[in-house]
């Protein structure tokens, strides 16, 4: 279902993890319905914030690689000179 983006299947499988006797499943299948709308959406579209997520450990791993030795001039020329 995540990996085919068939948002259709979503409410049998969630319907099926309430019913299930399994404490759990069932848990998971109240907090999932919290975020519903978010989750469906995921499944429904093609975008992703994978890249930009990318961006952002990278620029976090190079500020703890430079922690307090330098100012931002030099974690701007760091960063940039990376491309």
């Amino acid at each position: 279902m995540v990996r085919t983006r068939q948002a259709v299947l979503l409410d049998d499988w969630l319907a099926h993890c309430q019913n299930c006797s399994a404490v759990l499943l069932q848990q998971f299948g109240l907090r999932f319905q919290q975020d519903y709308a978010a989750v469906r959406a995921a499944l429904a579209t093609a975008w992703s914030n994978g890249q930009t997520e990318g961006q952002v450990t990278r620029l976090k791993l190079i500020k703890r690689q430079m922690y307090g030795r330098a100012k931002l001039d030099l974690l701007r020329q760091r960063v940039l000179y990376q491309y």
